[in-house]
């Protein structure tokens, strides 16, 4: 009898006991694998290959998209057939078999279901390996239909930010989600996506496996309704798929992952400054400071020091640079906009008010004009 998956997510314990069943295929959607005497997999596993197979490798940015027809070609020469009940996991725990499944589903397909805790988990259960090698067997009869919902691109992502169609929510560690650590992709600017909030995938899980669906369905309700639209997005498309598997086991329904996430959104956005509505908190933290610096007409290398220390530099120059075309009242019109975009909460206007007192200080001082300029942003910010 064929499997039929009724979860997004199945044990290990259940996958041991159904390998043998007819229309059953397991894929290792391991990212960067290698084949070699030291490479293992569960028994009769099938290489899903992200990076060059099932990606557009003639987009700029990684793991891109792949055409209906890339995905159906593929697809096949993996023997996938119509009636296949695919099982996918990596060598992480739960990582980017997440995007194995999301891809399936994006192309119409959704007898699949993610390992729950992936080749770790497999092991560590003392369930049988083997030495990996790639398919070379009979072709499959997959059918690709795309699904245009389930991905979200560039010009989709600076629509919902910019008119709060979505939440957007970002996979992202918090450190990196905040811009206090750079980028690990060389050359990629830190930055948050304008409207957008942090739920890091690695909160849903607990040792390599998805925590109980209770505390899973509790993170996402601080976030967002059920029915809710939502796009997820993380550092290039892959670990904001582990959202949207959690979300799927959650009850959320209308889901989609931006692709070419914060690299893409980062890298065509380049740094500069746009409107103060698309402006990140860290921006807005950055164009505060540097107005409170220049109360008195001159920022001390004191108070650029403070400005650096808690903005990165290239966030803290673009700023500057706007900073400067801009005059008085702008520069207060700029901040109102910028803090109606955010939804500031009394702890963070809290912190933000010790960041300017904090500022002011920074010189040794606090001036007349400088506790004007205090006053003065205390009831804006309050009252935006």
């Amino acid at each position: 009898m064929n499997i039929i998956l009724t979860s997004p997510l199945v044990s290990v314990n259940w996958l041991h006991e159904k390998l043998g069943a007819n229309n059953l295929v397991v894929l290792d959607g391991t990212i960067a694998k290698t084949f070699n005497a030291l490479s293992q997999q569960i028994p009769t596993a099938r290489f899903f290959d992200i990076k060059q197979k099932f990606s557009d490798t003639s987009n700029a940015f990684p793991s891109a998209f792949p055409s209906e027809y890339q995905f159906q070609i593929e697809a096949q020469n993996l023997g996938i057939n119509q009636d296949s009940a695919i099982v996918v996991y990596d060598d992480k725990g739960i990582y980017s078999s997440a995007r194995v499944w999301w891809l399936f589903k994006a192309f119409g397909f959704s007898n699949i279901a993610v390992l729950d805790g992936g080749f770790p988990e497999w092991k560590k259960a003392g369930f049988p390996i083997e030495n990996a090698a790639p398919y070379n067997d009979n072709k499959g009869s997959f059918k690709a239909s795309l699904q245009p919902n389930y991905m979200k691109f560039f010009d989709d992502i600076k629509t919902a930010s910019e008119h709060k169609t979505h939440t957007i929510i970002d996979a992202r560690s918090s450190d990196r989600f905040n811009c206090k650590v750079p980028e690990p992709r060389e050359g990629l600017r830190r930055g948050t996506i304008p409207n957008s909030v942090n739920l890091p995938f690695t909160n849903l899980l607990e040792h390599g496996t998805f925590k109980s669906k209770k505390e899973i369905a509790k993170a996402f309700y601080m976030l967002a309704e059920p029915d809710e639209a939502i796009i997820f997005s993380c550092g290039s498309g892959i670990t904001a798929c582990v959202l949207a598997l959690g979300a799927e086991l959650s009850g959320y329904k209308n889901i989609s992952v931006y692709d070419g996430s914060w690299t893409e959104y980062g890298t065509l956005t380049s740094g500069n400054m746009e409107q103060p509505k698309t402006w990140t908190k860290d921006e807005l933290l950055a164009y505060i400071l540097i107005y409170v610096s220049h109360s008195d007409l001159n920022e001390s290398r004191k108070e650029t020091a403070y400005i650096l220390s808690r903005v990165d530099k290239n966030v803290y120059q673009r700023v500057y640079e706007q900073f400067e075309k801009d005059n008085d009242y702008q520069s207060i019109q700029n901040i109102i906009e910028a803090v109606n975009t955010h939804d500031y909460y009394r702890n963070d206007l809290a912190d933000l008010f010790a960041d300017i007192k904090l500022l002011a200080f920074a010189d040794g001082g606090y001036n007349e004009m400088e506790k004007a300029v205090y006053s003065n942003l205390k009831k804006i910010l309050k009252d935006a």
